[in-house]
């Protein structure tokens, strides 16, 4: 009896023509989703405060994906005047946005509800929500008039299980999970996709931020285990991206082998 011929199991659609604009772009899970994105043919735009390590991931992009059109555009995503400036110039570059990885994000220590410094709690509100909803506000109505665009809002499991010494954070991510569901809820019946990604223990920059420094302190929920890596989240953000138009993965949730969620792990 002959075998059936099926398809590979799944397909991977390139996606040349997109362009997409990526916050939090210097390292971590935005430099390794834009390298994903440009690999895929998309012209890639990128954005963070420090233009010096934008400028090295747009070279290491460029060297990696030969004839990659690639833009590297500073901005502080809680300064509305930059972002603003940071779209048009994007624009101008590389084309509208098809794509918006909203990535830019921060913890601030694991200080209690009663210990929190003013200044960590409105900033973590500034970049995690306020800079979020505001960024999601001026992309969306572009690409409802071209009938056609992604929006990837880069959440954490922190935002479905809260812990102690992380309330503003944990609240911050629960904020962007609701509001890409309200989201998607009010771009029902068009051909924008609303997808939230909740990664668990993802090892990069974002423990040195949240301990300010402390290297040490820094490497101390990685220890036992193995964390997930930038890649691992980028390709889950590609995977959904190269989906059929007809499905959207609204929600994944990323984590660790070793991680149940975030209380709960094996460390050897």
């Amino acid at each position: 009896m002959t075998s059936p011929t099926y398809p590979l199991p799944f397909s991977v659609r390139r996606l040349d023509g997109e362009v997409a604009f990526v916050t939090g772009a210097s390292a971590g899970i935005g430099a390794a989703c834009a390298h994903h994105l440009a690999a895929l043919g998309t012209s890639v735009v990128l954005g963070a405060r420090r233009l010096d390590r934008l400028e090295a991931v747009k070279a290491d992009i460029i060297a990696r994906v030969p004839g990659a059109t690639v833009a590297a555009i500073a901005v502080d995503v809680t300064d509305a005047a930059m972002v603003d400036a940071w779209l048009s110039a994007g624009e101008a570059a590389c084309g509208p946005p098809s794509i918006l990885v909203d990535n830019a994000g921060l913890a601030l220590g694991r200080a209690h509800v009663a210990d929190l410094v003013d200044a960590d709690l409105d900033q973590m509100l500034d970049v995690n929500v306020r800079a979020a909803f505001r960024l999601v506000q001026r992309v969306v109505p572009g690409m409802k008039a071209r009938n056609h665009g992604d929006i990837v809002l880069m959440a954490s499991i922190a935002g479905t299980e809260a812990y102690a010494g992380g309330a503003v954070y944990c609240a911050s991510k629960a904020a962007l999970q609701v509001f890409g569901r309200s989201l998607r809820a009010e771009l029902l019946g068009t051909d924008v996709r609303v997808m939230t990604f909740d990664p668990g223990l993802v090892e990069t920059e974002f423990s040195v931020v949240r301990f300010k420094g402390d290297d040490s302190a820094a490497k101390t929920p990685y220890l036992g285990l193995e964390p997930l890596t930038a890649d691992d989240v980028a390709d889950c953000v590609a995977f959904a991206l190269t989906r059929p138009r007809r499905m959207s993965l609204d929600r994944m949730q990323i984590l660790a082998q070793a991680q149940l969620g975030t209380q709960s792990f094996f460390r050897r």
